[in-house]
């Protein structure tokens, strides 16, 4: 879905393990890496956070084998709608989070997928059934069919989580030592958006799902993105966009018990956009078969107004979008279409709606 960084930076693998463990601290293990931060964000000038002499009350992260991460893959069928971007074979990492089996990762990993397992560090697969899904945070959720030894982690609390604060990003394949380098909102190209998502420097890959640990060892994010603005927008600085942990708390009974949070779902019309200089929101994909295409919106298009008001940049088309009402509410656009201005009426639904796939349960 995303491109890859290929630095040999990016990512501590397994193999160096043991040689982290011969650090006596957490935030002398992420020191090594300051200057190859300083570098990968090119003209951007980042201070090092002071370090720390004494280790947290809680203790550094010492056992990188101990770490509660599996991996996690995933088939969809050639037919599921998310197939086109997500492609049908995925994989990422998947964060063990209770006693039982439950496994929490980035939703896309598992949209209208049919075949999950997860495979933990002895290497022995285990099927996995996905047990819930939501668009508006990302958060996805499975259950393993048979309980993984394997301790699980404790959730932090990520908004009292400081910028320039050491942490760990754990994937399937390794550990890489990083800062956090800003918390700020963030707006997805396709109808998504978080008001205060955490970013990390310097880059690393295989993101789709890993652990963002404090020095606490508790899980503050999911990894979702890789980004080359994490230190502010419009600044060249590699780095990786997590969800905050805070966002699932108060969602994730509903994902357990039902799939899904309850009552009204926001209003989906399917379209991709980006925001150029000016302001101006370009639609870069039309989702096919969804609402906007077949109210007439194209690709190439420029939106002007929603609902007569005009439309900015990109947090205040969703603002104005998701403001009209729940899922089915009609959203009129003024778009550009060539040299003329054009009035349409998309009847939005349900992203669900729009997905072919197995009912969650």
């Amino acid at each position: 879905m995303h491109t890859r960084l290929s630095s040999p930076l990016a990512r501590v693998p397994a193999c160096t393990r043991g040689a982290a463990r011969r650090y006596s601290s957490f935030a002398a293990l992420c020191s090594v890496l300051v200057g190859a931060m300083v570098s990968a964000a090119g003209a951007v000038e980042m201070q090092r956070p002071e370090a720390r002499q004494e280790a947290p009350s809680a203790g550094p992260i010492r056992n990188m084998d101990a770490l509660s991460v599996v991996l996690l893959r995933a088939n969809a069928p050639k037919d599921a709608r998310s197939s086109t971007s997500l492609g049908t074979q995925r994989q990422g990492s998947g964060i063990v989070i209770d006693d039982h089996g439950l496994i929490l990762t980035i939703g896309y990993l598992i949209l209208e997928a049919e075949g999950i397992e997860v495979i933990p560090a002895d290497g022995k697969a285990v099927p996995a059934t996905a047990i819930g899904y939501d668009h508006a945070t990302g958060f996805g959720l499975v259950r393993a069919s048979l309980p993984l030894a394997i301790k699980p982690i404790e959730l932090g609390n990520s908004d009292a989580l400081p910028e320039r604060e050491p942490v760990l990003i754990a994937g399937f394949d390794g550990v890489a030592p990083a800062y956090v380098v800003s918390k700020r909102q963030f707006a997805g190209f396709w109808e998504y958006m978080l008001d205060k998502a955490i970013f990390t420097a310097p880059a690393t890959v295989n993101w789709s799902g890993a652990a963002l640990i404090g020095r606490d060892g508790k899980l503050y994010g999911v990894g979702s993105l890789v980004v080359t603005d994490a230190i502010k927008p419009q600044t060249y600085s590699p780095g990786n966009m997590f969800v905050p942990i805070d966002l699932l708390k108060p969602i994730l009974g509903d994902l357990i018990g039902s799939g899904r949070v309850p009552g009204p779902a926001r209003p989906w019309i399917g379209v991709n956009t980006q925001e150029m200089q000016g302001g101006h929101l370009v639609v870069t994909r039309v989702t096919r078969d969804g609402p906007a295409e077949k109210g007439g919106l194209k690709e190439g298009d420029i939106i002007v107004r929603l609902g007569g008001e005009q439309v900015t940049s990109q947090v205040d088309f969703y603002r104005k979008l998701w403001g009209k009402g729940p899922a089915g509410t009609k959203i009129p656009l003024s778009v550009l279409q060539g040299a003329e201005v054009k009035d349409l009426v998309i009847e939005s639904i349900d992203r669900s709606q729009h997905l072919r796939a197995r009912a969650i349960y």
